[in-house]
C-alpha cells in the first residue's frame, strides 16, 4: 500500500504540473489575445478614418470636375463671342474702307493698320534701346516713331467715331475679359481637383497599409484565441486527472485507516467536478479551487 501512495504521490505531482503549466500557457494566450484584439481594432478605427478621409476627398475632386466642366462651358461661351466680335470688327473695317477708300499699304502691299502699326513702333523702340540707331539715324527714328504714333491716334479717332465699332470693340473686349477669367478659373479648379485625387490615392493607399495590418492582427487573434482553448482543454484534462488520482489516494488512506469516505468534506469538489464534466463553464476561482483541492 505504501508503494501504491508513492506511485500515486508521484502521478498527482505530475498531473498538477501539467495542469499548472497548461493553465499558465492557457493564460498567456488569452493575454496575447487581448493585446491582438485591440491591435486589431485600432488598425479598424484607423481604416475607418481613412476610408472617410478618401471619400471626402473624391466628393472634393467631383465638385471640382463639375465646377472644371461649368468654367470651361463659360470658356467655351467667350471663345465664340470673341471669334464673332472679331468677325464684326473685321466686317466693319472692309465697310469702313470701302467708303472711305483703301488704306495705305506697306512697301510688301499689305494693309497698314493699327496693329501693324504698333508692332512697326515696338521693334524701333527695342531697337533704340539697344543702342543700335544712332547719329543722323538715331532722328530719322525718332521721326518715323512720332509718324507712327500720329497714324495711330488718327485711325482709332476714326474707328472710335463710328459708334457700331466701338459698341463692338466693347463687346470684345468684355469677351475677352470673361474668356481669361474663366480660363484662370479652370486652371484653378483643375488643380485643386488633382490635388484632391492625389490626395484621395494617398488616403486609400493608407486604407489598404492599415487593411493588410488590421488582418495580420486578427491571424494573430485567432492563432492564440486557438492555442488558448488548445491549453484550457489540457488543464480541464489535468484537473480530471489531478482528481482522480486524489480521489484514490483518499479512498487509500480510508481504507488504510478502516474509516468510510466522507463525503460531506467533498461535496463542494464533488458538484465543481459535476459541473466540468456536464460541459458547463466554470470561473477561473472555481478551477484554481479544483486543484487546490
Amino acid at each position: 500500500m505504501n508503494d501504491l501512495g508513492e506511485v500515486l504521490e508521484a502521478r498527482r505531482k505530475l498531473v498538477d504540473k501539467k495542469a499548472t503549466e497548461a493553465r499558465t500557457s492557457r493564460d498567456d494566450w488569452n493575454a496575447q489575445s487581448k493585446k491582438h484584439f485591440g491591435t486589431r481594432n485600432e488598425y479598424n478605427t484607423e481604416v475607418r478614418e481613412l476610408v472617410q478621409n478618401a471619400r471626402e476627398q473624391k466628393e472634393i475632386r467631383e465638385r471640382m470636375n463639375d465646377e472644371v466642366r461649368e468654367r470651361k462651358r463659360i470658356r467655351s461661351e467667350a471663345n465664340t463671342v470673341v471669334r464673332e466680335t472679331k468677325e464684326a470688327l473685321r466686317t466693319l473695317r472692309e465697310d469702313s474702307d470701302s467708303n472711305i477708300g483703301s488704306r495705305p499699304v506697306d512697301k510688301r502691299g499689305r494693309p497698314i493698320t493699327i496693329q501693324s502699326l504698333g508692332r512697326e513702333a515696338d521693334r524701333l523702340e527695342r531697337e533704340f534701346s539697344e543702342g543700335r540707331h544712332t547719329g543722323k539715324n538715331e532722328k530719322k527714328v525718332m521721326e518715323r516713331l512720332q509718324k507712327i504714333r500720329r497714324q495711330i491716334k488718327e485711325m482709332e479717332s476714326t474707328e472710335s467715331s463710328n459708334d457700331e465699332y466701338s459698341l463692338a470693340q466693347e463687346r470684345m473686349r468684355e469677351a475677352v475679359a470673361i474668356q481669361e477669367a474663366a480660363h484662370v478659373e479652370v486652371e484653378a479648379a483643375a488643380e485643386q481637383a488633382q490635388a484632391a485625387h492625389q490626395l484621395m490615392l494617398e488616403w486609400q493607399g493608407e486604407v489598404a497599409d492599415r487593411r493588410e495590418f488590421a488582418e495580420a492582427a486578427h491571424r494573430k487573434l485567432r492563432l492564440s484565441k486557438k492555442e488558448a482553448d488548445i491549453a484550457h482543454k489540457t488543464y480541464i484534462l489535468s484537473l480530471r486527472c489531478l482528481h482522480s488520482v486524489q480521489d484514490m489516494s483518499r479512498a487509500r488512506r480510508e481504507l488504510e485507516r478502516g474509516t468510510a469516505p466522507r463525503q460531506s468534506a467533498r461535496q463542494g469538489v464533488q458538484d465543481l467536478m459535476s459541473k466540468l464534466m456536464s460541459g458547463e463553464t466554470l470561473t477561473t476561482e472555481e478551477l484554481l479551487a479544483l486543484q487546490r483541492d
